[in-house]
């Protein structure tokens, strides 16, 4: 729900949260749908929540990376290829992906999938859209906190250094309050160092094979495809 981008989804999977405990809701309400949800937020603050694009494409290709070759490649064709596009006047066009309808607005810079008006940066239909304008340059049609212009800006004022702790001007109900640091039970074994996997990245098992015919279910040991001789 945090990272909807359309209303109607955002409620599809609350309706899924009351089935399991209405409770959860409640709280979510009474804590303030705008200080967690993307779509509900009265500033586009989101942002993008990926790493990069590699991870990305690894998470959509995960269970294509076992087909055949001929195979996987079809599917990586379907996944890069950005759709159809129709235009419907200079500056609306739709756009037809996986069985489904999206209207872009280049001149407002919307999306009916939501994304371009809240990440302010081309989703993948406008980009389809742009694409087949030959657009080149899409600098304009991103928001300025993307470029290196606003980085730099953001290093330009001078920051005030902090005084010598003995200089402090601390109150009183600063000093005489205690923090303790929060209770921490350590687990057994060594601590993990891989990341974890989304939910659509399936861990896959690795099964042992025999090593006479490549198939599973048996070892070397066990084959018993010819008969032993007496």
């Amino acid at each position: 729900m945090a990272k909807a981008y359309r209303k109607e989804d955002f409620d599809k999977l609350m309706t899924k949260v009351v089935k399991v405990d209405h409770r959860v809701k409640d709280y979510l309400e009474d804590t303030g749908y705008e200080k967690w949800s993307r779509v509900h937020s009265p500033v586009n603050r989101g942002r993008m929540m990926t790493s990069n694009i590699a991870e990305c494409i690894n998470g959509c290709l995960v269970e294509a990376r076992q087909l055949p070759i001929l195979v996987f490649l079809e599917m990586l064709e379907f996944y890069l290829v950005l759709g159809t596009v129709v235009p419907l006047s200079e500056y609306i066009f739709s756009v037809y992906k996986a069985g489904r309808r999206y209207i872009v607005c280049l001149e407002r810079k919307v999306c009916s999938c939501g994304r371009f008006q809240l990440d302010e940066i081309p989703c993948a239909h406008a980009i389809a859209v742009l694409k087949q304008k030959n657009v080149t340059d899409m600098n304009s049609y991103c928001f300025d906190y993307y470029k290196p212009d606003a980085l730099a800006k953001t290093y330009e004022v001078a920051m005030a250094l902090m005084p010598n702790k003995e200089d402090w001007s601390v109150p009183d109900y600063v000093l005489d309050e205690i923090m303790l640091p929060p209770r921490y039970k350590r687990l057994v074994g060594r601590p993990k160092k891989r990341r974890k996997k989304n939910a659509d990245e399936k861990i896959t098992v690795n099964k042992n094979c025999c090593g006479r015919c490549g198939q599973e279910g048996h070892n070397r040991r066990t084959y018993t495809f010819f008969l032993k001789e007496k």
